[in-house]
């Protein structure tokens, strides 16, 4: 179902495979070399030829696998495909790959390679396959009943097939997902059944898919074929707000297979996104992240606690200010931040109002008398973002993306600048490289979603380069 993010397990779990698989190899040459030998030494009578020789395999081996790992399809569902599925696709994989390997082998003239060895390592890489899968499984579903991992799902739709779409998501709690709520479309509504609330109309939808309390990960649309050509504004409004939006296509013929579906118990669901959902570049985006991250936070120590004595001597409050800001898709977390304000600065914000320099929801001030004078410098080297870092290895935001809004402003947002939620926050983005307070709002939000519509690594890259430049020259720092 969850393609976006079922793409980057499978990536980690086809490493996992091959790695398991180069395991099985090693010790299935030490079992034969050693261990049978020596319990029964006369059913091997002769020894293997060492490893060196046997190294020759590995490229093979690599080749191999990897073709059959993907042919077989190994990774088309993480969420959804039984164990017992798994367990036969294991099987094909190791024991289909072996009868090729030993082909290679007899091509090859590679005469030093023992067949009991083959068989052996077959059935090593076939137990470690297994086991592989297994452990991904139980560490998935520990994971999701503590409420890790799983995804909220708006369902427009009150008619039989997204009932018995709901059924499947109630069954199989494992998969990690939540129904919040239902739009109806004129049928009745079973709330017993359905084990969520109506949601309201259509019309609701966009005051549903804003409301703060309840973020909504996807939308899921289960309506009849007639009913889905009414759907337009809805459409919009889900990409204009930047949330993932998928369609139940059980009532088109077969004709449509050409286009790459996504299969929901049978339910043959097309997926819209406006995010980026590259598996290989979102990875890269996160190793990224975490490497930079402990790299800078160990480079920068020294510095980390000069600042937090300065800003102890500053005056009365604590060294580091807490926030509540909004990050993917709404969802709330707490921003680490140098404080930069006298304390009780927050309960003041309505006596320096008048001195807003920005427009739009949000509140920019060169002179506001709240900050101290070692927030103004720390603000001008932007010094005080320093502690964000530890957000990025929490995994609440990245180096590089918009940056994260508090909630009031969020609910000030029109429509179209929700969608700047759509992808994680950064410490960095374009905004800041372009001048931060020197630009208005609305510029602000377009430069945010220009980022999310253009976003690359490289992109990221060139706009982590820029940021150095930026924060030596102070330019824009309120």
């Amino acid at each position: 179902m969850l393609k976006q993010q079922t793409r980057l397990v499978a990536l980690s779990a086809y490493f996992l495979d091959l790695g398991l698989t180069i395991g099985a190899f090693f010790a299935a040459h030490l079992l034969r070399s050693w261990v049978f030998p020596a319990a029964l030494p006369s059913s091997f009578p002769t020894p293997l030829y060492p490893m060196a020789n046997y190294a020759v395999l590995l490229p093979w081996i690599v080749l191999i696998w990897s073709v059959s790992l993907f042919a077989t399809r190994s990774y088309k569902s993480q969420r959804t495909t039984p164990l017992a599925t798994q367990v036969i696709l294991a099987a094909r994989v190791a024991f289909g790959s072996s009868l090729v390997l030993a082909a290679v082998v007899f091509v090859f003239r590679y005469n030093f390679v023992s067949r009991p060895w083959i068989a052996l390592f077959a059935i090593l890489d076939f137990v470690a396959l297994t086991a592989g899968r297994l452990g991904i499984r139980l560490a998935a579903r520990g994971a999701r009943k503590r409420g890790y991992n799983y995804r909220t799902l708006l369902i427009v739709g009150t008619g039989r097939r997204a009932m018995s779409l709901t059924d499947s998501i109630r069954i199989h709690s494992h998969w990690g997902l939540r129904v919040v709520g239902f739009i109806g479309d004129g049928h009745h509504f079973d709330e017993e059944r359905a084990g969520a609330p109506l949601l309201g109309e259509i019309g609701n939808l966009p005051q549903v898919l804003t409301n703060p309390e309840e973020p909504v990960d996807e939308v899921v649309f289960v309506v009849s074929r007639r009913r889905l050509a009414e759907l337009d504004e809805a459409f919009a409004l889900c990409e204009e707000l930047g949330i993932l939006t998928r369609v139940a296509l059980d009532f088109l013929p077969l004709s449509l297979a050409r286009i790459e579906l996504e299969e929901f118990e049978g339910v043959p669901l097309l997926t819209f996104t406006t995010t980026p959902t590259d598996p290989f570049a979102l990875l890269t985006k996160r190793s990224v992240d975490i490497a930079l991250s402990v790299i800078l936070l160990l480079f920068a120590a020294p510095l980390l606690t000069a600042v937090s004595l300065a800003v102890q001597l500053s005056g009365r409050g604590p060294i580091l200010f807490r926030q509540s800001r909004c990050g993917l898709n709404g969802r709330l977390f707490t921003l680490y931040k140098f404080r930069t304000m006298v304390d009780g600065a927050h309960e003041r914000l309505a006596e320096v109002a008048h001195l807003n320099e920005m427009t739009g929801p949000v509140f920019k001030s060169a002179n506001d008398p709240r900050v101290t004078f070692v927030g103004r410098l720390l603000r001008k080297w932007s010094l005080d973002e320093l502690p964000q870092l530890f957000n990025v290895l929490l995994g609440d935001m990245s180096l590089v993306g918009p940056r994260p809004p508090l909630p009031e402003e969020v609910l000030r947002y029109e429509r179209w600048q929700r969608r700047r939620l759509s992808m994680k926050p950064g410490i960095t983005c374009l905004w800041q490289v372009s001048g931060r307070n020197e630009v208005d709002f609305d510029r602000w939000m377009e430069l945010d979603l220009e980022y999310i519509d253009n976003w690359t690594p490289m992109l990221d890259f060139k706009i982590l380069a820029k940021t150095i430049p930026a924060v030596l020259s102070g330019r824009g720092a309120r």
